[in-house]
Parts: C-alpha cells; structure tokens; sequence
C-alpha cells in the first residue's frame, strides 16, 4: 500500500528520567505511578518521607523504577540538591512535573505572613526553582525535556466566597511562568506546559468540602473528576505527539465551570 503514514505517538518512556513533586497524595501520586507505568525512571519527592517510601515499594513492585526523595519545596538549596542526587542515582531529568502545591482557604484580609510565605514558596517559587535547575542542566547537556506545570482552574476562576485569592494567585503565576520560560527556553528544545485542573478527588479538595460542602451537585455532569481521567493529558504533553506544543495551557475541569 504505497508509503505508510505511522502516527508520531509514543508511550515509552524507558529512556526518561522524571521527577514529580507532591507525589504523597492525589494528583501527583498518579502522575508518578502513570510514568512509571511507561517506563520512566521516577523520582518521587514530597514532605512526608514514609508516604514516599511507599509509592516507590509499589511502583518498584508493579516493575518500575523509583526514588523516594524527601523534599521540601520552599527550601531552595534543598530543591537543587535534590534534582543533584536524581541525576546521579537515576540519570539526567528529562521530564520535570511540578505538582506541589498548598491552599490557603483563608481570607486575603485575614492570612498572616507565615502561610503567605508558604503558599508562594511552595506554589510559584519552588517550581521556579525547580524547573531553572532542571533546565540548566539540561541545557548544559544540550538534551531536550518536557516540564509540565500543575496550575489550576482557579487561576483563571474565582468567586466570592472562594476563600481562596493567595492560591489563586499563585496558580496565576504558574500559568504566566510557564508562558516565559518556554519562550526562553525554546531554542534548546525544553518544552514547558501547563495543566490547569477542576474539581480533582485530592486531599487539597477533600479538605475544601469539609469546610463547605458537596460541590458536585452543582456541576453538569454532578461529579468529582478522579486522578486517571487525566493521564492522556499527562503523557501527550510528555510524549513526542506535543513536539511543538510549548508555552500552553490545558483546561481540565470536565465543564464544572464558567468560562
């Protein structure tokens, strides 16, 4: 049949090194689990040291590689000494996911400079960090990557009694962040993306409808999006099929909300 056309898709990932942050719950800790499952080197990396140390035993168990690395993400030496240790123990990282992050659920009247310290260090400064870091190396390197930034809906959404304008803007941030870097990174072939969740089943949200209750019965579909429903997502943005795709956005709340 003359010249076969062979889509540019591919889920292998057994020549990458990743290292995901916030992996000791929810999002992260399926973003973690989905790379493994494609082959990748992971480095699981968040605050609580046995939560980690049992992602990576199932990970490891299920076939994958893993290395459970306690980290900090306001702590900025800390960042860079940790993407120091993944490199030397699982290799260059190629694929950067930052997924930490903290809610504030106070009032921007109300939040004391202990937690507005914490939400922005762990929210927009770390993976700032992280992602110069990686791509320092990387580019030293002259290796291309993929990094793919956790924003949220409430970035671009908010409403009166949301509670929550520290952590919207900081997702903001991570949105415009990715935007920049891409543009500077572009020529060394770093592509640097966004995804922006709703409503995802996490331990972030469980603790938002302890204080105001079920919100699903007020979306169309009348339902919490769960952590798998974003895999596809996760993968085209690490994968050869979003080659151009750099400096986006994706929207990813299963219609819960305005536009």
């Amino acid at each position: 049949m003359g010249n076969a056309v062979t889509p540019q898709f591919s889920l292998d990932l057994s020549d990458q090194t990743a290292l995901v942050t916030g992996t000791t719950s929810g999002l992260g800790r399926r973003f973690a689990q989905i790379l493994a499952a494609c082959g990748a080197r992971v480095a699981v990396a968040g605050r609580r040291t046995e939560r980690l140390n049992e992602l990576a035993d199932e990970i490891k168990a299920a076939g994958g590689k893993a290395l459970p690395v306690t980290l900090d993400m306001t702590d900025r030496a800390a960042i860079r000494t940790a993407v120091q240790q993944i490199e030397s123990e699982l290799g260059l990282i190629t694929i950067l996911v930052n997924n930490a992050g903290i809610p504030d659920a106070q009032w921007a009247i109300k939040i004391e400079d202990d937690l507005m310290d914490r939400v922005f260090d762990t929210n927009l400064i770390g993976p700032y960090v992280s992602s110069c870091e990686v791509a320092r190396r990387l580019i030293d390197a002259k290796t291309p990557g993929h990094m793919v930034n956790i924003s949220s809906m409430a970035a671009f959404n908010t409403g009166p009694l949301s509670a929550a304008s520290l952590y919207s803007t900081t997702k903001a941030g991570i949105a415009r962040m990715t935007e920049a870097l891409a543009v500077e990174w572009a020529r060394y072939h770093i592509n640097v993306n966004c995804i922006a969740p709703g409503a995802f089943a996490s331990e972030m949200l469980d603790g938002m409808l302890e204080r105001i209750g079920d919100i699903s019965r007020s979306f169309p579909r009348k339902r919490i999006a769960q952590p798998e429903q974003m895999d596809s997502t996760l993968l085209y943005l690490v994968s050869p099929s979003s080659e151009c795709v750099t400096g986006t956005t994706i929207k990813i709340d299963d219609g819960q909300g305005s536009r």
